[in-house]
């Protein structure tokens, strides 16, 4: 791809050409290499430079047509611009999309830090390494069917006719380990962990290889469970997986659509424990590969969704923003029609509780460690969900393996019934959280 700077004068020159008064382009390079390992010998091995930019065209008559091209030569663009010039004439007539008031607010240029990538031989032995040491652990562990070594560049741009230009880049690597038992007259039991890093030799390989052979040999000695109300643990990444299904709560393009739980006139009500606050916290220095603008060019921030169990705000685009009434957020991706999505959440607690629970002293307790099935257990409009998961039951610290259970509930009803929020974090794909307790919820055994 040509630099941002040839492709602004590309699009300056071919616009002016095209007598074009008004555009925005949005653009990003991913360079991805992947592998996968199966019983020491490499499986796979995925190389792939996928780059693209998004054009948007407004006409005299205010209205906008939006096209895409992998081509950013000044023949691409021209093409681009001109094919969405022409499509502008069968735009939208209300609320079209506008330039973020944002766009142009100058924000501190991040240092590139690119990593060079490691060759593919180098991920391939590590891996296997760690594939090696997983099946050593225990004599159960037979298996590690999904795993995978990755390292990515991302380069990513934004300009517009205004005179906004914003460009970022970094790396990252990433590996996932998921294993599986085989025991005589025993169901399979199994486990996964996930490390993320800037680059391949700041990568916690150690770690994922010990969490995933920890979390897989607790699962050995399972039993049924009585179904019944039991107290329950959430780890981070489960509670971010429910978050994540119903996170319609805080998208104002979800409220605007009227497919929410929420409404504008949510904004200050109690809608969760006064223990629970969470952010969208883009550039919180746990997030490997923050991204300083979103797609419409609006620098990223810290938006607080939840204070105190209070919701304080939504997430915006540019668009939504407009129409109620408030500040766009960086959380919007260009295309025919802008989409609102979460960046990167921190759930913690500032208030005292009354009581502290531990794992320790507790009894009878349910840790729930996953959710599996979120696209077809979640209600996300009726604020439900009934979804398996992998646990324990754990009483006084001693940890029992559930054999197969389900839970169910309803989200904002389980936002009120948390008694607890752990103080130490846990880093995951969806972002930073503690173990967050909850009063009550139905569990059913098999």
């Amino acid at each position: 791809m040509p630099n941002i700077n040839e492709i602004a004068n590309y699009a300056k020159e071919n616009a002016d050409k095209l007598g074009i008064k008004k555009f925005d382009i949005y653009g990003s390079t991913v360079d991805d290499t992947s592998v996968q390992v199966d019983k020491g010998e490499p499986k796979q091995v995925k190389a792939s430079n996928r780059s693209g930019v998004t054009v948007r065209v407004w006409n005299e008559d205010n209205t906008m047509g939006v096209t895409s091209t992998t081509d950013v030569d000044p023949k691409g663009l021209e093409l681009a611009l001109k094919t969405a010039y022409e499509a502008s004439f069968f735009g939208v007539k209300e609320n079209v999309p506008d330039f973020s008031p944002e766009a142009t607010i100058p924000i501190p240029d991040k240092p590139e830090n690119k990593t060079p990538q490691a060759p593919v031989a180098e991920l391939i032995e590590k891996l296997l390494v760690a594939e090696k040491e997983l099946l050593t652990a225990h004599p159960a562990i037979k298996g590690v069917p999904y795993n995978s070594l990755a390292q990515r560049d991302i380069d990513r741009f934004y300009l517009n006719s205004d005179g906004a230009l914003r460009k970022e880049s970094h790396s990252l690597a990433s590996i996932y380990l998921y294993s599986k038992t085989e025991e005589e007259g025993k169901k399979p039991r199994s486990a996964g962990a996930f490390r993320i890093d800037h680059s391949l030799d700041k990568l916690d390989i150690n770690g994922c290889i010990k969490e995933t052979a920890d979390k897989t040999i607790s699962h050995l000695n399972y039993e049924k469970i009585t179904s019944g109300k039991y107290r329950v643990v959430f780890s981070p990444e489960a509670f971010l997986s429910l978050l994540g299904a119903f996170s319609n709560l805080f998208n104002a393009q979800s409220i605007l659509d009227k497919q929410s739980l929420s409404t504008p006139e949510d904004i200050g009500k109690q809608i969760a424990s006064p223990l629970l606050s969470v952010y969208d916290d883009a550039l919180h220095p746990a997030n490997i590969g923050a991204e300083s603008f979103d797609g419409e060019g609006t620098p990223t921030r810290q938006t607080s969704l939840i204070e105190n169990g209070i919701l304080k705000s939504f997430l915006h685009s540019a668009g939504t923003a407009k129409r109620l009434n408030a500040q766009p957020t960086g959380n919007a991706s260009i295309g025919a029609k802008v989409s609102v999505s979460p960046n990167f959440y921190h759930v913690f607690t500032t208030a005292t509780p009354e009581e502290q629970f531990s794992l320790e002293t507790a009894e009878n307790v349910i840790l729930i460690d996953d959710v599996r099935a979120l696209h077809a257990g979640v209600k996300s409009l009726q604020g439900s969900f009934s979804l398996p998961f992998d646990g324990w039951l754990v009483n006084k610290g001693v940890k029992t393996s559930i054999e197969s259970a389900t839970i169910a509930g309803d989200f904002l009803e389980l936002l009120k019934s948390i008694i607890y929020i752990e103080k130490e974090v846990e880093l995951t794909p969806a972002g930073i959280c503690p173990r967050i307790w909850v009063n009550e919820l139905a569990i059913t055994g098999e």
